[in-house]
């Protein structure tokens, strides 16, 4: 069981907060910080510091300095103004939002027996054109995907069950990712991640954010994550395949490699092919490549 610090102290400026946490003696090798915009966690075992930020920082400004056996994490604000606490309880936060999505729920209907014949199935397609095995075997994984909550890790085991719910970070990677706060998505579905590997949309959702910061690489890397986990093929994440291959394509022409990335494109295609938006990114990538190649054979003549 960690032990809670409590004796940390913090100060504040309109725009900054710096937090101090005492650390006992601990070798700084030995301390591990994890922060994101709205989160802060300093582990150093057995001892545990985390905080739930009463606003948002611009982690990717935050600074550290260790010193007099202290750590100092120093962070700017998002939006000038005093705080009238440093932390909000991540219990409380996470029971509002279950609260709001049950809040406007109709009131149940009167029961009642209804007599049905049909095959139950949770797919919209006539059974006699459904792919059942791969189906169910889709639901199955998805099911168990959300199940599978990575507790074993160091970092992080020390979290509350509120505080493992993936989508609490997924949220935050959301938010950050609308406001433009890229980097900070990233740290965002990063945290989901370790938590739970087996959801393809944080993967999906992290390969856009790295597109838009110019990390090719690593979009490519997260789309293939996120189409590896998009198995079996059916028509439940057919949306959700063809983000994953438009993210990699894009990366993949973002680094001149255009016929790898237009065969991501057409495979998003022959999914969603009344695309029109689709039909037009892919010829212009058809276009590129062909234009390249004429170019080539005329500097060769």
């Amino acid at each position: 069981m960690p032990l809670r610090v409590t004796n940390f102290s913090w100060t504040q400026t309109d725009s900054m907060v710096c937090i101090t946490v005492p650390l006992k003696g601990i070798r700084v090798g030995n301390v591990d910080i994890i922060s994101t915009d709205e989160y802060l966690k300093v582990h150093y075992p057995p001892n545990l510091f985390e905080a739930f930020l009463f606003e948002p920082v611009d982690d990717a400004r935050s600074t550290v300095q260790f010193g007099n056996g202290a750590a100092v994490i120093c962070l700017p604000k998002r939006t000038n103004k005093v705080w009238e606490h440093l932390m909000i309880s991540p219990r409380g936060k996470c029971a509002q939002k279950s609260e709001k999505k049950h809040v406007h729920l109709p009131d149940p209907r009167p029961t009642g027996i209804i007599q049905v014949s049909f095959t139950s199935r949770v797919f919209p397609t006539a059974l006699r054109e459904s792919r059942m095995p791969e189906e169910e075997e889709w639901l199955n994984r998805e099911a168990e995907a959300r199940r599978a909550v990575k507790a074993d890790i160091e970092d992080l085991k020390d979290l509350t069950e509120v505080e493992r719910y993936t989508d609490c970070f997924k949220d935050k990677g959301d938010k950050c990712y609308a406001a433009g706060d890229y980097l900070g998505a990233v740290n965002s579905y990063s945290l989901a991640i370790r938590l739970n590997r087996k959801i393809p949309a944080l993967y999906s959702n992290r390969a856009v954010c790295h597109l838009k910061l110019r990390n090719f690489h690593k979009a490519i890397d997260d789309s293939s994550q996120a189409l590896d986990l998009l198995t079996p093929p059916v028509d439940n994440n057919a949306a959700a395949r063809v983000k994953a291959h438009v993210r990699r394509g894009s990366a993949l022409c973002h680094l001149q490699l255009y016929a790898e990335g237009l065969q991501d494109y057409q495979k998003a295609l022959q999914i969603d092919r009344y695309n029109e938006a689709l039909q037009a990114d892919t010829q212009r990538i058809r276009n590129i490549i062909q234009n390249t190649a004429a170019t080539q054979k005329m500097d060769q003549t």
